[in-house]
Parts: C-alpha cells; sequence; structure tokens
C-alpha cells in the first residue's frame, strides 16, 4: 500500500456521464492520480483511460480486474443505483477503500448492509455528495448556525430538468432507481438537512407515471425549531435551481445551482447596501467534485473510515427519508 505522501491511487468503477465529470476534476486534484479504469467493456476502459488518465494509467474490461489492481486505493462506484452495493463489496473484499456515488443504494437497508461491510473490512466508505463537501455550502453552514444572518424560518430549494430519454435510459428504470426522487430530490434533501439539521417531519406528493417512475415530486418538511422547508424535483421541466433561506433579519439566496453554487448572498431587509457575500473559505476544484476528492484523500491518509462532512449517519438518514417519501407517493422497486 502506498506511503502517507505518495498520491491516492484511484480507480473508477464505470465509464459513464458521472464518471467522466469525477475524472474531468480528479485530474486537477493535486495528491491524486487516476491509477486504473474499469468498464465491462475494455474498449470503452480503454478510451476512458486516454481521455482522463495519464500514461500510466491502466483499463480494465471487468470490474473484478479494476478492484484487484495493486495500483488502485480507492474505488469511486459511478454505476446505476442499483448497482452500488454489488460494486462496493467487491472493493471491499479487494481491500478497497469506497466514494460511492448518491444515492448511496435504492433503500435504507442496503445502504445499512454497505456499512457493515466498510466497517467489516476496516476500508473507508463515503457517499459522493459533493454538494456536502462545496466549500460555499460549508461556509453558509457555519454562518447559519452562528446566528449572523437571523433565525431561519422557511427553506426553499428545487432541482428538476427536462429528460428527454428512451424507455430504455436508467432514469426512466424502477430497477435501476430511476426518477426524480432519487437523482434530483436527494439534494434539496441534503441541503436542508445540512442548513437546518435532522427533518422532524416530511410529506411528498407527486406524479407517477405507468411504469411506476416519479417524474415530478414536491415535499413539505418541518425542521427542528419550527423551520419549514419546501422541496422539488422534476424530469419533466426545467426549474430554476435555485434555494433561499428566510430569516428574521432577512435572505440568503444562492447564486447559480444550489448544490454546486458559485456563492450565497445575504441581504438584510432594509439594508441592501449591507450585503453578504460568501464564495467558500477554499477554492472550489473544477466543478466541486475535485473538493470531494480531496476529503476523501484527507480521510484515507488520516486513517479515519468515515468523512466528518458526509458521515455514515447523514447518509442513512436521508435513505430513510427517501424511503419514506417512496411511501408516500407509492413508488416500489424490485426487491422492496
Amino acid at each position: 500500500m502506498s506511503g502517507t505522501s505518495d498520491p491516492v491511487g484511484w480507480g473508477i468503477l464505470a465509464t459513464g456521464k458521472i464518471a467522466r465529470s469525477f475524472a474531468a476534476d480528479l485530474a486537477l486534484v493535486p495528491g491524486a492520480r487516476l491509477a486504473a479504469v474499469g468498464s465491462r467493456s475494455e474498449g470503452s476502459a480503454r478510451a476512458f483511460a486516454s481521455e482522463y488518465g495519464d500514461s500510466g494509467t491502466r483499463a480494465h474490461g471487468s470490474y473484478e480486474a479494476l478492484v484487484a489492481d495493486p495500483e488502485v486505493e480507492v474505488v469511486y462506484v459511478a454505476t446505476p443505483h442499483s448497482l452500488h452495493l454489488d460494486g462496493a463489496r467487491a472493493a471491499f473484499a479487494a481491500g478497497r477503500h469506497v466514494l460511492c456515488e448518491k444515492p448511496l443504494t435504492l433503500r435504507t437497508s442496503d445502504a445499512e448492509e454497505m456499512v457493515r461491510l466498510a466497517t467489516g473490512h476496516d476500508r473507508f466508505l463515503m457517499e459522493a455528495m459533493w454538494t456536502a463537501c462545496h466549500p460555499v455550502v460549508r461556509q453558509l453552514g457555519g454562518e447559519l448556525a452562528s446566528g449572523r444572518f437571523g433565525t431561519p424560518h422557511h427553506l426553499a430549494a428545487e432541482l428538476g430538468f427536462r429528460v428527454d430519454a428512451g424507455p430504455t435510459d436508467r432514469m426512466l428504470a424502477p430497477e435501476l432507481g430511476g426518477g426524480a426522487l432519487l437523482d434530483m430530490g436527494i439534494y434539496p434533501l441534503t441541503f436542508a438537512h445540512l442548513m437546518l439539521g435532522e427533518a422532524e417531519e416530511l410529506r411528498g406528493v407527486g406524479t407517477v407515471d405507468g411504469s411506476g417512475v416519479d417524474l415530478d415530486v414536491a415535499i413539505a418538511g418541518r425542521y427542528p425549531g419550527g423551520v419549514v422547508a419546501t422541496l422539488h424535483a422534476s424530469m419533466t421541466s426545467w426549474s430554476t435551481r435555485a434555494a433561499s433561506i428566510a430569516t428574521d433579519l432577512g435572505r440568503v439566496e444562492l447564486q447559480g445551482d444550489f448544490h454546486h453554487p458559485t456563492s450565497a448572498v445575504f441581504t438584510p431587509v432594509g439594508h441592501p447596501d449591507q450585503q453578504v457575500v460568501l464564495t467558500g473559505d477554499e477554492p472550489v476544484i473544477g466543478r466541486g467534485y475535485g473538493n470531494e476528492i480531496v476529503e476523501v484523500d484527507r480521510c484515507v491518509r488520516a486513517g479515519l473510515r468515515e468523512s466528518p462532512l458526509v458521515p455514515h449517519a447523514q447518509t442513512l438518514t436521508i435513505l430513510r427519508q427517501m424511503d419514506a417519501l417512496r411511501a408516500d407517493l407509492g413508488i416500489r422497486y424490485p426487491g422492496d
């Protein structure tokens, strides 16, 4: 195994769209390198390694070969949701640490099994919730908790875009966890959790198509201190992707897409000349996946088994919320 001063060797399991975004940011992180990539197609792995790796990046035509690669310390699992547990299980069995795409699994019981596997193999595990590692979001959470912006009373967040895909696309496949809640809804739920704490009550309504896939979801929530939240996720329409927090002193608005914002602006009522602009206490690396990678590297080199920014308990809490919201909406996945 590599020493603490050596670059962290990453292996990317699967070569889809999210893996490509992640790999582009990985190349920007000092002390991290793409050691190997694995795909069910060796040709796809070779093309990915050529585009995003260096001359030493190895391409594997199977996931089994990837996790067995001795240069790989951390495996980034980038398969569809329903395959996350299998990929993580193989990585842990091979002695690798794991960063797993969100949501960690389709349901809480599977996520609890993944955490048990990580603990049993004494390996690091983190859900790839880049929003929780984003410098602007982290700074806003600290300022909000300090009381500087007053007492929050309402949070609003929405994430949606029109998904134009064929009937076989993973976003429209119940067996792969397709739907607005798991792909988009996890972001407003996580943002509200980071800003307000664990929800005391959540209720969901939505539109579900004939195959059982949720297309639009609206969530009403009550959080500690009587704060209320309105959250929205959509696969059919172009939402603002905005978030705001109303307090007794003014209003916080996130600039850009709220789940990876460019800044957060607090405007006190009656004093627009006293705006406070938050841009983070450290630079955003790439699109923001780079900050997530830095956190994993830091934890692995420090010998940690979970991240304080994305602890297992937080990941499991959000999954329990989504399980309950699926029950509200009447959404079931194979295996439920």
